[in-house]
């Protein structure tokens, strides 16, 4: 598919599934496991509370990123070809020309996490922030691993089987994608996120609660995914589709950006070594 043959799509408001998981390891763990499959099939993208992460721990994340963003990385946003084509793009059509919309390139400033980080790779300012990122990428982890024996089961396989599948004999490739969309000054000429699958296994987000802007394709229409304090967006990449045969989706989704908040998201990949 390409990616700009989603350009007529429609987008409406509907929502993704939300599913509490407080009672997982209780009398409604068959319930909740029957609710996890079905967000696998469609459309891909499901909502979990009470999953068991710190609520504290949250919100420490949501603040170091904040400031992490600040102090390191906003002026190179700022400096980035995006915002560069964009305010190419501006000038121009103030001079009366038309310009098309900026189709190679996303509004979107990352930092990438991940097992081989070196020390010195992590910003000293803002204080805590190493900390903070690696005691999330903690809880998210074991998150993750818990959700893949309940994906597991759920595809009448051993418990442990796709965790195995995706360790290949070692261990699985777990990074982090902290990523940012600042405010845009025309959301109408360039894309957050571009159209795309995920490539790897199974993804879990930490979006923003505020600003939106995340938004899955289901059955030809863009549902957004709607904000949810303390909240953890999952969704299934292509591997996972195809180790279950393509019984669960890798759907297509994207990011649209806005003029107003600087929206956060931490992407946790968990995919084959």
């Amino acid at each position: 598919l390409s990616l700009y043959s989603f350009s007529s799509t429609k987008s409406i408001k509907m929502a993704i599934p939300v599913i509490d998981m407080k009672s997982i390891d209780g009398a409604d763990r068959e319930a909740i496991m029957a609710k996890i499959a079905k967000g696998c099939e469609t459309p891909g993208f499901f909502q979990l509370i009470n999953h068991g992460i710190d609520h504290g721990l949250l919100d420490r994340v949501k603040l170091v990123c904040a400031q992490q963003y600040n102090i390191n990385r906003e002026q190179s946003f700022k400096d980035s070809l995006p915002v560069r084509a964009l305010n190419k793009a501006i000038a121009a059509e103030a001079e009366g020309n038309k310009v098309d919309k900026i189709e190679n390139m996303d509004w979107e400033d990352v930092f990438q996490v991940h097992e081989m980080h070196d020390t010195n790779s992590w910003p000293s300012e803002p204080k805590h922030f190493k900390e903070t990122i690696e005691e999330f990428r903690s809880q998210i982890f074991a998150l993750t691993e818990k959700l893949l024996e309940i994906i597991s089961v759920n595809l009448g396989l051993e418990k442990g089987y796709v965790k195995e599948a995706f360790a290949g004999g070692d261990k699985p490739f777990f990074g982090t994608k902290v990523s940012h969309y600042p405010p845009c000054p025309r959301p109408d000429l360039i894309k957050g996120i571009r159209p795309h699958t995920d490539a790897g296994g199974l993804i879990l987000l930490y979006q923003d609660d505020e600003v939106p802007g995340l938004q899955v394709l289901d059955n030809g229409r863009w549902i957004d995914v709607q904000p949810l304090r303390y909240s953890i967006v999952v969704n299934t990449g292509d591997q996972l589709e195809a180790v279950s045969n393509g019984k669960y989706k890798s759907a297509w989704h994207r990011i649209l950006p806005t003029k107003n908040g600087n929206r956060l998201s931490v992407a946790s990949f968990y995919n084959p070594s």
